[in-house]
């Protein structure tokens, strides 16, 4: 499986995607609680896909994508999660630079289906 970045503020989330991903993962999922951790990260560990929160402290979701999108190197899949679903903040995700939107809560059979469909081929 491609390297993963999970990022988001709650630390139960992180940990509920790290250990549903880590089965199936070369490597468990490295973490971040907000934008600014989730930037050093990636550039640290040039992840495949990004699972970003929204909102969150520091510097939320929206923010960091935009400058993972603005950054040289690898483009990775990043995927936005998000409480709070609605058309406004799925537009202003993909605006920022994000592929796909994922609304908590989700099962992990959901999340290990979209990370299988994201493998290339």
């Amino acid at each position: 499986m491609a390297a993963v970045l999970v990022v988001d503020d709650d630390p139960f989330i992180r940990q509920l995607i790290a250990s549903t991903l880590e089965d199936t993962a070369r490597d468990r999922p490295t973490e971040a609680g907000d934008g600014i951790e989730a930037l050093e990260a990636f550039e640290r560990e040039q992840p495949q896909i990004v699972f970003m929160d929204l909102s969150m402290p520091r510097m939320g979701g929206l923010e960091a994508v935009r400058r993972v999108r603005s950054s040289a190197g690898i483009q990775p899949t990043i995927v936005m999660l998000t409480a709070f679903a609605g058309d406004e903040n799925e537009r202003a995700a993909e605006e920022a630079g994000a592929d796909l939107f994922l609304t908590k809560p989700f099962s992990p059979l959901e999340l290990l289906n979209l990370v299988h469909d994201l493998q290339p081929r």
